[in-house]
């Protein structure tokens, strides 16, 4: 086997080497909700697959698996990603935020509790994209309009057809928004 070296450089100028054989494990770190971990994970899993099987979280779903539906976002600093399209290495130091780390103690986050008062989901399968991809886009940049909210959601997808009440729910949180920064 020929062996490569994969370099992953962190947000915080660190370097970390790894010698990949194929499928030889690496340790690597990962900044999940807040919390560090260390997994030992063969260089090729996915981000999605490190969640869910190495971590346990399974509130970052598992659906196309080739980055077309969303039920797999997560934030990377922030920014919305399809996990399931994005190597586990790749994200050394960064800070992941899946839909378990929303809620603050037992306090959901605002878009979680819209979901639920506008009755945003049917099945409840591409939920969590639905609200963590909300939550990235109102961090990027605020929408100003439900055709900005259409246009910048457009990359989760609803079997069930709930988007009404996705909509809805979405252009409820920046209202409250919009009200208490007056």
């Amino acid at each position: 086997m020929e062996e490569n070296s994969l370099a992953a450089i962190a947000s915080n100028s660190t370097r970390q080497e790894f010698k990949i054989l194929s499928s030889q494990e690496v340790e690597i770190s990962l900044k999940v909700n807040n919390l560090c971990y260390s997994l030992k994970l063969e260089p090729r899993v996915t981000l999605l697959d490190a969640l869910r099987e190495k971590l346990g979280l399974m509130g970052t779903k598992k659906a196309c698996d080739r980055g077309e539906c969303g039920a797999c976002t997560v934030l990377i600093n922030n920014r919305r990603i399809n996990s399931c399209m994005t190597l586990a290495v790749m994200h050394i130091d960064a800070a992941i935020t899946t839909i378990e780390g929303l809620a603050e103690d037992d306090k959901l986050h605002p878009l979680q509790t819209a979901f639920i008062s506008h009755d945003a989901f049917q099945c409840g399968y591409c939920t969590s994209g639905q609200i963590v991809s909300a939550v990235g886009m109102i961090l990027q940049e605020l929408p100003k309009s439900e055709a900005e909210i259409r246009e910048k959601m457009s990359g989760n997808l609803c079997r069930c057809g709930a988007y009404p009440n996705i909509i809805a729910a979405i252009q409820d949180v920046l209202e409250e928004m919009e009200n208490a920064a007056i």
